[in-house]
């Protein structure tokens, strides 16, 4: 777990009603992080609605109808029995997606990160220093969207 990003996150109150847009537009910068990760072409295309309505070229109907789709998506994904790590990549990747979708920007980075490290190798995600980077990142991000959100108001 992100222990920075979890006290970033209560200190400017990530969870609160108020702050919906700046969960999807964080859970989407994380989500395309591993965009390159995804197997099924259907997520893709739902991350793309959420950047459709992030931009505000699609209301929350088309949101809450892709949200619903990529929980179904990530759920079937067929995932891998193998350990090599690319097709668990892939998997939470997806899962990364969905969780974006559903303004669950914590969970959505979490997947992320996970993803990008079983990229490495499933060997990876015992090592807590194969998150570091990631987890550096998702700080950087999540404190350059909450300066945008102070500059805007």
């Amino acid at each position: 777990m992100n222990q920075e990003l979890q006290q970033l996150a209560s200190a400017h109150a990530l969870a609160g009603e108020g702050n919906r847009m700046l969960r999807l537009r964080f859970g989407l910068a994380c989500a395309n992080r591993v965009r390159h990760l995804l197997e099924d072409p259907r997520a893709v295309e739902l991350l793309d609605v959420l950047q459709a309505s992030v931009d505000g070229s699609r209301d929350d109907v088309a949101l809450q109808a892709a949200a619903t789709e990529a929980a179904l998506v990530a759920s079937h994904h067929r995932g891998s029995a193998s350990i090599d790590g690319s097709k668990h990549s892939a998997v939470s990747a997806t899962y990364a997606v969905a969780n974006a979708l559903a303004g669950r920007a914590l969970d959505a980075a979490e997947y992320a990160a996970y993803s990008t490290v079983y990229g490495y190798g499933g060997y990876a995600v015992s090592d807590p220093d194969s998150f570091a980077p990631e987890y550096a990142w998702q700080v950087a991000a999540l404190r350059q969207l909450l300066d945008e959100e102070h500059v805007a108001h």
